[in-house]
């Protein structure tokens, strides 16, 4: 394919944010480029993320909900499960997904180059193709940097993508292990592990931190690490784990302040102590741009870097480290670079932790208010007292909703239970337009669905929810 030796507009990377940035800078009537290694778009989230362990997580569910079954009178026995099956299903999909984002390149007229991009100066960069290591070089009036990040690692304890993983690797599903020992109790820990017990792998969790998923408000935790819990092996918190290598496996020595010292064996460790961002072999110093301490490149509100002609947007430009936060950056720099008014300023941004039960929060947690000083109202619905709930077997929830007391607006919320994150985008949405917890109330919501414990929590913090007996007016830190 012959490529012009100029374009309005060169992304780097192919993942959310950068085909995104692409897609909008296309349809704003730029010309033109991606480029990423791999064949298609996609990125990790395609290829190696979100889509691969949601997949994965989705057949988990199914089979802890046949599970659940033998409880409502019916037994579906023994699972038989072919991994091979498992494995072909997960990357139909991936192929599909990213089959379907090259043709949507095509129809835009956008230029796919796969090969590595590297800057040789503020405008131009030297693309060295996957295939022979020889490519063009090409010049540009703004560049998208949107390479994303990368598993972090342990100091001594390397993925080898064979009996230490990471979470690319995990989710290849090349076999079933014994047991498996997963290093970080964050959401990707998590997720990857649920997937691997579901199987019938005896996963444990090892976090060095007091507990799981500390970013998560303590009423919704709680519910959550309730629910989670039998399906673990066992669960360790302010411990860390010194690993050996024991014939063809582990063995892992723990260690907690208070406690003595215990081992345990194990046949694969996963390592999930977070992500880090991709900024090497890049040629950034061959620019103005500037990164950070923790090594994120620095942008402002329309995702430019120090360097006028170079936008960075995704895992690349700091936290949170979402697909959607990616996109949505990915639009605003392409609308910036066209010069439109444009600027990143959510009022919230929604996070899922896509277990079973799943965690979905956004906007000003609880536990941000305390911090703040700031004075907020909280107002509660178990899911006990859904009728949608209950005809799920799903009483193991929680919808809540933090609220300015003064002005009523909403400024937070979070879910725990079945299908959490699809519940949240409606608590974004009203954060989004500064509703009121009055709107939220007096908005008819159908029954009986898991969607009516929003609108509950809102009639909560009125002391007049139809199914739960509620004070006078919600609780209030």
């Amino acid at each position: 394919m012959a490529f012009r030796q100029k374009y309005q507009v060169a992304v780097i990377g192919a993942g959310p944010g950068g085909y995104g940035a692409a897609f909008m800078a296309a349809d704003l009537g730029l010309d033109v480029c991606l480029i990423d290694p791999r064949k298609n778009p996609g990125g990790v989230c395609l290829y190696e993320g979100c889509i691969p362990s949601k997949a994965l997580l989705h057949i988990s569910e199914l089979l802890l909900q046949s599970r659940a079954a033998s409880a409502w009178g019916i037994d579906f026995g023994s699972p038989k499960i072919d991994i091979d099956k498992m494995r072909a299903w997960k990357n139909d999909v991936v192929e599909k997904l990213t089959g379907g984002l090259a043709f949507l390149c095509r129809k835009k007229k956008i230029d796919y180059i796969q090969g590595r991009a590297r800057f040789l100066d503020s405008h131009a960069l030297a693309i060295a193709a996957t295939v022979d290591g020889s490519g063009p070089t090409i010049a540009f009036d703004n560049a998208v940097l949107a390479t994303g990040s990368v598993p972090a690692s342990l100091k001594g304890l390397p993925p080898d993508g064979i009996t230490v993983l990471d979470s690319t690797a995990a989710l290849e599903l090349k076999n079933i292990p014994s047991s498996l020992l997963v290093i970080g109790g964050g959401y990707i820990g998590l997720e990857i592990g649920t997937v691997y017990a579901s199987l019938g792998t005896k996963v444990s969790i090892v976090e060095m931190m007091p507990r799981l998923l500390s970013g998560v408000d303590d009423d919704l935790f709680a519910v959550f690490l309730k629910s989670i819990s039998p399906l673990f092996e066992s669960i360790l918190v302010s411990t860390t784990a010194a690993i050996e290598k024991k014939g063809n496996g582990f063995q892992a020595t723990f260690s907690s302040p208070g406690s003595p010292q215990s081992k345990k064996d194990f046949d694969k460790i996963l390592v999930a102590v977070g992500r880090t961002p991709k900024v090497e072999g890049l040629g950034i110093e061959n620019t103005k741009i500037a990164v950070d301490s923790k090594g994120f490149v620095i942008v402002d509100e329309r995702r430019r870097t120090s360097d006028p002609s170079i936008y960075a947007i995704g895992d690349i430009a700091g936290q949170p480290l979402l697909a959607h936060k990616a996109t949505h950056e990915g639009r605003i720099a392409a609308e910036a670079i066209a010069g439109k008014r444009a600027a990143f300023e959510p009022n919230a941004i929604p996070a899922v932790v896509y277990t079973d039960p799943a965690i979905a929060w956004c906007g000003l947690t609880e536990t941000e208010a305390q911090s703040r000083n700031r004075k907020v109202a909280v107002a509660r619905f178990p899911w006990s007292a859904s009728g949608r709930a209950l005809t799920m077997g799903r009483r193991d929830g929680m919808t809540k909703l933090i609220i300015d007391p003064e002005t009523e607006r909403v400024l937070g919320a979070g879910i725990v239970g079945s299908g959490a994150g699809e519940l949240i985008a409606e608590a974004t949405l009203a954060i989004e337009m500064a509703a009121r917890a009055s709107d939220i109330s007096l908005t008819i919501h159908p029954h009986p669905t898991l969607s009516e414990t929003i609108m509950e929590s809102a009639e909560a913090f009125f002391g007049k929810s139809t199914h739960i007996m509620s004070p006078a007016k919600a609780d209030r830190s």
